[in-house]
């Protein structure tokens, strides 16, 4: 039984999966996203791509409000951003997809330093309402500015090919978005390990107190927007070559609504605690449109309102674990753990 931390050298220290049992669910996390697209359904494929891009999202939006508690309402348009860059470097200069994106990804990280400088100067629900005015004025540009972006027509985006293969299936594309999650997952882990996630901690916990110790404010916060921006406009970027087609309705402030639902029912701080609450929340309104599907026959007019209970659940979902667990599913799973690692002495 685990009853304490017996590192000797730094190198135990460092190991992000020091324990057995943790090495075990790691394993059983492989073997599970590695069979699971062999096995799923196409509906199946689809549902999990989705929780994929959330999830690398989710983590971006993560490592700023949760790591650095800066809150941010601009979630879809900086997504939009990257969306729209990948498609129009892909449609227009001819870019192939897996240059596209990480230039898309860079312009973000670029935008969303531009609109995270009032953050020196504002803090709480005013910096919510400055991200919330980027949010309009990114969208506004996207749908006014028609020479660059075709004002509200869709943009079609070139299907995306590698090794000779075009990624015109969900089976395809999962692999693309399983890679960039993997990616995203092992650079924020590692991110909070080093010099520049503790500032973040610090600004988080009392940015007067990090300021006084040496924490250049300025410079990390803005760091903060464009670490958080560039995996944001990753999570767009994969969007728009998933999909073949981009529309600003896609990006709009109820998208950045939804993802800040996620990192709360999550978890704030966590990155596991991204991919649990994006899998959540995409799977809600999947499990209620299947449960709606098979009332038809019994309840006629349960189609008509299913749009309204999925709101409804999106709503009380939050209320109840703000009430309930703020800390989110996270915390849950934490608590799960530690059961089991200290039956039966578990006081």
């Amino acid at each position: 039984m685990q009853s304490g931390v017996f590192h000797t050298t730094y190198n135990q220290d460092m190991v992000l999966r020091p324990m057995p049992a943790q090495k075990i669910r790691l394993a059983l996390v492989i073997i599970f996203v590695l069979v699971f697209p062999f096995v799923a359904s196409p509906y199946q494929l689809t549902l999990i791509n989705q929780i994929g891009i959330a999830s690398i999202g989710a983590i971006g939006l993560n490592i700023l409000t949760g790591f650095t508690g800066q809150i941010s309402l601009g979630q879809g348009a900086f997504m939009a951003v990257g969306a729209y860059g990948s498609g129009l470097l892909a449609a227009r200069l001819g870019l192939p997809w897996w240059l596209a994106i990480p230039v898309a990804c860079t312009i973000t990280a670029l935008v969303g330093a531009v609109f995270g400088m009032p953050s020196l100067r504002l803090k709480g629900l005013y910096l919510a309402i400055a991200t919330l005015a980027a949010q309009q004025i990114i969208l506004w540009l996207i749908t006014h500015w028609k020479g660059l972006t075709g004002g509200v027509e869709a943009l079609n985006v070139p299907l995306a090919t590698l090794f000779g293969y075009s990624l015109n299936t969900d089976f395809r594309f999962y692999w693309i978005i399983l890679l960039c999650l993997v990616g995203t997952v092992l650079v924020a882990v590692n991110l909070f390990r080093s010099k520049i996630g503790r500032a973040f901690v610090a600004i988080r916990d009392q940015d007067i107190a990090a300021e006084v110790m040496g924490v250049n404010l300025f410079y990390y916060k803005l760091l903060a927007f464009a670490t958080s921006s560039f995996f944001v406009g990753l999570s767009g970027a994969l969007i728009a070559h998933w999909r073949l087609i981009v529309n600003y309705e896609r990006f709009t402030i109820e998208t950045s609504i939804f993802y800040l639902a996620v990192i709360i029912i999550g978890g704030l701080g966590s990155v596991s605690g991204s991919i649990y609450g994006a899998a959540f929340m995409t799977l809600l309104p999947a499990m209620l449109n299947n449960i709606g599907r098979s009332l038809e026959d019994l309840i006629p007019y349960i189609a008509n309102i299913i749009p309204f209970l999925q709101q409804a659940a999106f709503g009380l979902v939050i209320i109840l674990f703000l009430i309930f667990e703020p800390e989110g599913i996270a915390k849950l799973w934490r608590d799960v753990k530690d059961y089991f690692r200290l039956w039966p002495f578990s006081y």
